[in-house]
C-alpha cells in the first residue's frame, strides 16, 4: 500500500450525503488497513451567505457543529490503539466573505487537526452566487450567466487564486481542494481554451504558500468526467515543484472509502496531513 489514510472524508452531518455513521467509516477504514482518516465535513456556510443550491444542503448546519466536534473527539478517543482519527472540516472559499471564514478558523482551529480549502461557489457577472458543481442542469444555467463556458472556468481559476493567496488567519486550512473541479462536467460543457498554463500557475502559487494539494478520486466516478482531481499530468507537476500531495475519497458514503486509490500513480510519493503541536 503506498497510501497509509483518507484524508478527505465526509460524514452524516453532511445534508447532501449518505446516513452513514461515523463509526461505520472508521470501522470500514480499519478493515481496508488504513492507518488514518481525517473527517472533512464541509462547514457551516457564512450565517450571511445565501445557499445558492435549490435544497439549501451545501453544508453541515450550524445547529449540527457543537454535535459533530463532540462526535469525533469521542469517537477519536474511543479508537485512538486502531487508527488515527483527524476532527476536521472543507471550508468554502467564497470570494467577499473572507472575514467570516476567518472567524469561523478563529472559533474551531483550536479543536482542528486537519482542513481543506475548496471552491464550489463561483460570483457570476451580476454579483450573486453560484454552485460550480450541483447538478449538469445548474451548470448549463451557469454557463448562460457568464455567457460562456470559458468565463465560468476563468472565473473558477481566478476564485481559486483568491483562496490561495487569502489571509485567514493562523488557522487557516494548508491543503487546497480539488482544483480541477470545474472539470466536473468536461465531457459535456468542454472549453475551447487549454488551462494547463493557468493550473501551473497555481501550483507555483500553492508552492510559494507552502500548501498541500488534495488529490481527490472522486471525479473518477463522475460521468462526465471519468478523472481525478487533478489528472495524473498535473499531480506529476506538482510532484516535481516540491508540494505535498495528500490523497482523499471525497467520500460522502461508508463504502466509498479510499474508492479509486488503486488508480494513483504509485511512483508518486504520497503525504500525510502534519501533526498539530498546538492541541
Amino acid at each position: 500500500m503506498f497510501y497509509t489514510g483518507d484524508y478527505h472524508v465526509h460524514t452524516n452531518y453532511c445534508p447532501h450525503g449518505s446516513n452513514d455513521q461515523i463509526n461505520k467509516y472508521i470501522e470500514n477504514a480499519i478493515s481496508l488497513g488504513l492507518k488514518e482518516i481525517s473527517f472533512t465535513e464541509h462547514a457551516p456556510l457564512p450565517k450571511n451567505f445565501d445557499d445558492p443550491t435549490p435544497e439549501n444542503d451545501s453544508a453541515m448546519n450550524w445547529n449540527d457543529l457543537a454535535n459533530y466536534i463532540e462526535e469525533i473527539q469521542r469517537l477519536k478517543e474511543k479508537y485512538h490503539k486502531k487508527i488515527r482519527i483527524n476532527l476536521g472540516f472543507e471550508l468554502d472559499y467564497i470570494e467577499g466573505f473572507d472575514s467570516e471564514i476567518s472567524h469561523f478558523l478563529d472559533q474551531t482551529g483550536p479543536v482542528i487537526d486537519d482542513a481543506i480549502l475548496s471552491v464550489h461557489m463561483l460570483k457570476n457577472p451580476s454579483g450573486q452566487y453560484v454552485c460550480l458543481d450541483y447538478s449538469a442542469e445548474m451548470f448549463a444555467e451557469i454557463i448562460k450567466q457568464f455567457g460562456s463556458v470559458d468565463k465560468v472556468y476563468e472565473q473558477y481559476y481566478r476564485t481559486l487564486n483568491l483562496a490561495i493567496r487569502a489571509d485567514l488567519g493562523k488557522y487557516k486550512p494548508q491543503r487546497i481542494g480539488h482544483i480541477t473541479l470545474i472539470e466536473k462536467y468536461s465531457k459535456k460543457y468542454l472549453p475551447k481554451n487549454d488551462y494547463t498554463h493557468t493550473i501551473e500557475r497555481l501550483l507555483d502559487q500553492i508552492s510559494r504558500e507552502n500548501l498541500a494539494l488534495d488529490i481527490n478520486t472522486a471525479g473518477l466516478f463522475k460521468e462526465d468526467c471519468n478523472r481525478i482531481y487533478p489528472d495524473e499530468s498535473i499531480i506529476v507537476k506538482a510532484h516535481h515543484k516540491g508540494i505535498a500531495l495528500i490523497p482523499g475519497s471525497d467520500s460522502h458514503t461508508a463504502s466509498h472509502l479510499a474508492r479509486g486509490f488503486n488508480q494513483l500513480p504509485e511512483y508518486i510519493r504520497f503525504s500525510t496531513p502534519p501533526l498539530k503541536t498546538n492541541n
